[in-house]
């Protein structure tokens, strides 16, 4: 089996403007591919491009697409690791990118093996994915009276937005606690945004609002400023942007600067090194948690099955799709039943893209 052709789209997808503490997004930078072999068999792939924390745009991940597609065509796709490295060896980073092309990898592997991906990677049987929901960030009473209406649609898991003033983000979760009650599951995810100050006084605040963990509380260039703070803290802290790969996640673990992990296959550059990443901490008994960027249900299903496939993802942060999107223009794939994430069994990744939707878009073929 050779490659013959790749073909890569721009697939944006509209979107409710989403606020984080480094920017606002109104609509899904996304890239779809899909890889054709000799075989007649194709594999899909996704990535969505984050600027503000991965640095790529979909204009930069449309533009060194056709770089990787000329690298792989005629080549092997089965060999994961191998073409892996061609584009490693090819360009420093571009993590997003190479996500959707590794994603692409396995979706061709599992269905030569004709198996769903979540068994060709090792998983035997179907896990319970219940997501939270996340607020974006907003005046703490607009925020606490989104809070209330998540619950009253059954949702038992907050993912909080914060990063900007401290002082404002401990009155945002104050008034969600006190709104929602205190059965109800709060995450809380600061995208980097505080100063090493800032993080400890809202760290030390919120201890008393019983919150699950904080997503990176700081910019990465003061994780050496990490073990001190989490050691201190009364809310455990998941490493995001301070883990991309299996070396940074070593580096966290060494260092004590984390209880807990979240795997981004944007991160990541896909399943290969998400592998390597989660069975790191598993090895450390660091629990990790599976997240996304604002894919559609193609990727989505693709997290399902990783985050299915291995017991040491225990958390889960699968509501891309409920974030806003105005289309789903996805065949297949995971369904939300309620705010649970319920997994097909079909061969593959078992999501693509409806042709209409393609036509529409701006492809190109390698």
């Amino acid at each position: 089996m050779t490659i013959t052709s790749i073909d890569i789209y721009r697939l944006s997808i509209p979107m409710v403007p989403f606020t984080i503490a480094t920017g606002t997004m109104d609509y899904a930078q996304n890239i779809f591919i899909r890889i054709h072999t000799s075989e007649g068999i194709y594999g899909v792939g996704e990535c969505s491009a984050f600027p503000m924390i991965v640095g790529e745009t979909q204009a930069t991940c449309y533009a060194m697409a056709q770089d990787f597609a000329l690298l792989w065509k005629g080549k092997d796709p089965l060999d994961i690791p191998e073409r892996m490295k061609e584009l490693h060896l090819f360009t420093a980073a571009n993590s997003t990118i190479k996500s959707a092309f590794d994603m692409a990898l396995y979706d061709l592997a599992a269905k030569v093996a004709a198996l769903p991906l979540y068994r060709f990677l090792g998983g035997k049987n179907k896990k319970t994915l219940e997501t939270d929901l996340t607020i974006g960030i907003g005046k703490p009473e607009h925020m606490a009276q989104q809070a209330v209406e998540f619950v009253q649609k059954g949702v038992r898991i907050i993912k909080v937005k914060l990063g900007k003033s401290p002082d404002e983000d401990i009155e945002r979760v104050r008034r969600i606690r006190e709104a929602v009650g205190p059965t109800i599951i709060i995450r809380i995810d600061a995208n980097q945004g505080w100063d090493p100050a800032g993080a400890e006084k809202a760290l030390l605040a919120m201890g008393q609002y019983t919150i699950q963990f904080c997503e990176q509380p700081m910019r990465t260039y003061y994780d050496y400023l990490l073990p001190a703070l989490h050691e201190i803290s009364p809310v455990p802290i998941m490493a995001d942007e301070s883990v991309y790969d299996h070396h940074d996640a070593d580096r966290m673990i060494r260092t004590n600067s984390c209880s807990s992990v979240n795997i981004k296959l944007a991160k990541t550059g896909g399943i290969l090194e998400a592998i390597a990443v989660n069975g790191h901490c598993e090895q450390h008994r660091i629990p990790c948690m599976m997240g996304g960027m604002l894919e559609s249900r193609v990727a989505l299903t693709a997290f399902a099955h990783f985050a299915t496939a291995f017991d040491n993802i225990v958390f889960y942060d699968m509501d891309t799709c409920l974030l806003g999107h105005k289309a789903d223009p996805v065949t297949g794939g995971v369904r939300y039943n309620g705010f649970f994430v319920e997994l097909p069994d079909d061969i593959g990744i078992g999501a693509d893209i409806c042709e209409d939707y393609l036509n529409s878009l701006q492809k190109v073929r390698i």
